[in-house]
């Protein structure tokens, strides 16, 4: 087998569930450039956005536990899943896309893996090469075209930028086009990472990385996060999240631009751009001491306000729809101008990504029924943030908290609910599910009262 595209740092994180494999996956590729990472229940995947390919094999166990299918990992973790089954289950539209073929079964061969892996590790590659280039952003507001100046202008520092806005507006996107427009650090990794998902006691294996033999499990050295945007850019996501204790280990690390593993004592230097993103007021947390002064003034030598989808205006909102759209699916015809002027003054409280979702419902509206369904279509807009309201009326005391995989299914079950105007039935036929196991999904998502 070639090894050239197994060569780049391959990272597999392996799920075992109730199989045993981990060893059996590590014993296969030990004579390659991979690193063999025991994801287990915490689910510590990179964050979008991350450059290395990462490939992610699953035992099927993991299904009944939690609820994961292979079409929301990949939109959730952008990570290929080779799941990994004791009997055939390639038919099952309930897990897998009917298109899904990254399947071995338990009894597999070193052989068998490596082939598959191989070819999905080349695929990712080519889907990583530096001449990818992102989705033409979406701006003909004046306080964007303002915003969008001001990334021109400071995207070739090396200092570092601090992004502020709203949950939604968009702030990895900007983070992107500093990247790219970036002279030098352009041609490194962008590295995103979600400082909110961080398990308490895993911070210093993923920012730091481990040596091996660090702790049980490290069975191979890991690169962190901080090693992985070497020559490139640090994207910090929700860094208001962070605690303190974790907050003096990031000033360090921005004082010395070097860091050790865990497990070693070899210091590494370190040459990167952070860009940090919070939808929080962190001047405000200083006063309040639960954020650092010192870091705050490190992180925020450039600062950068995103401002919210309904201060960008009416032009903004039918003109990032319309692209949405286009991106779902390139065969959708232009929308109506009564769906464009639904959409243009209306408010969306999530912001782009509301705006994203709502994109998403119609389109799947489109897709079943052939046309623009207005009765359907105006349901979607009549109910903008019904789910969380109905949390928020139907479970007061609660507090209700879904993981990234549960949102997504979430979204994708509102949405067929959408398409097929809140019938059950027709709902759970078009999913492929019992109507039964959709009024479980739906009492665990808060979504019955909706009905």
């Amino acid at each position: 087998m070639a090894t050239n595209s197994l060569a780049d740092n391959l990272e597999l994180y392996v799920w075992e569930g109730k199989s045993d494999i981990a060893e059996r996956i590590t014993a296969c590729m030990s004579s390659f450039n991979v690193d063999v990472i025991r994801a287990e229940d915490a689910l510590v995947m990179p964050s979008k956005g991350a450059v290395r390919p990462a490939i992610a094999v699953m035992s099927v166990s993991v299904i009944d536990r939690a609820v994961v299918s292979a079409d929301v990992w990949l939109k959730t973790h952008h990570m290929p899943v080779i799941w990994v089954a004791d009997v055939e289950r390639v038919a099952d539209p309930r897990v897998y896309p009917p298109s899904y073929k990254h399947i071995l079964m338990l009894d597999f061969t070193c052989a068998e893996l490596r082939l598959l892996i191989s070819k999905m590790a080349t695929e990712l590659l080519r889907s990583n090469e530096p001449d990818s280039v992102l989705v033409p952003f979406v701006a003909e507001s004046d306080c964007m075209q303002a915003l969008l100046s001001e990334v021109e202008t400071f995207s070739d520092c090396d200092v570092n930028v601090l992004v502020m806005g709203e949950t939604g507006v968009g702030k990895e996107r900007i983070a992107q086009l500093l990247h790219q427009q970036h002279q030098r650090y352009c041609l490194g990794s962008f590295v995103a990472v979600n400082c909110g998902a961080i398990p308490d006691g895993l911070f210093e294996s993923l920012f730091f990385g481990h040596a091996k033999g660090a702790f049980t499990g490290a069975v191979l050295a890991h690169k962190g996060y901080f090693e992985q945007a070497d020559g490139g850019t640090l994207f910090l996501d929700e860094i208001g999240e962070l605690p303190l204790y974790q907050q003096v280990k990031l000033l360090r690390v921005l004082e010395l631009r070097a860091v050790t593993r865990v497990g070693s004592q070899n210091e590494i230097a370190l040459d990167f751009r952070l860009i940090a993103a919070t939808n929080r007021n962190l001047r405000e947390l200083v006063s309040e001491g639960l954020f650092r002064a010192d870091l705050y003034y490190r992180l925020a030598v450039i600062e950068l306000h995103i401002p919210s989808l309904d201060a960008r205006g009416y032009n903004d909102k039918v003109a990032i729809f319309s692209n949405l759209l286009a991106q779902i699916d390139a065969a959708t015809p232009a929308p109506p101008s009564w769906l464009l002027d639904l959409v243009g003054t209306s408010n969306f409280a999530g912001n782009v990504r509301e705006l994203r979702n709502v994109a998403e419902r119609i389109g799947i509206i489109y897709r079943q029924l052939g046309h623009w369904d207005r009765s359907r279509i105006e349901r979607v807009f009549s109910t903008l943030l019904s789910p969380a309201l109905i949390m928020a009326d139907s479970y007061p005391d609660a507090v209700v908290s879904f993981n990234e995989v549960e949102l997504a299914e979430r979204e994708r079950i509102v949405a067929m609910l959408d398409a097929n105007g809140w019938r059950r039935q027709d709902t759970a036929n078009a999913i492929g599910i019992s109507r039964k196991v959709l009024w479980e999904k739906m009492r665990k998502f808060r979504l019955l009262t909706a009905n």
